[in-house]
């Protein structure tokens, strides 16, 4: 199960679902793979150990770490990539790690 994980307000959690949907159609995941969560509160965010927002997880696991989160964050996400920071996932991560998915 692939899940998108974000909060209403995230300024880069529609340009990560956009790469995430586009990733998706290319290695031939169909939309029924994907959960999106809308994680409303700091509450349900530790409920569900979201790790901020925009967040991919693959069976359990986070896109970027590669492992299951054990805290929680309910902030927007700021990822690093060839030493540059972004809050959104880029298309290659996503496809590396999509390959790889079932």
């Amino acid at each position: 199960m692939i899940e998108f994980q974000y909060f209403k307000g995230c300024p880069h959690a529609k340009d990560t679902l956009q790469n995430l949907h586009k990733v998706m159609a290319e290695v031939g995941i169909g939309k029924n793979d994907l959960q999106i969560t809308d994680v409303p509160d700091a509450e349900y965010a530790q409920k569900i150990t979201f790790q901020g927002s925009p967040t991919i997880l693959i069976n359990g696991a986070d896109i970027y770490t590669g492992v299951k989160p054990l805290a929680f964050s309910y902030s927007c996400r700021v990822y690093e990539f060839d030493g540059h920071h972004t809050g959104v996932i880029p298309e290659e991560l996503i496809r590396a790690k999509l390959i790889k998915y079932e």
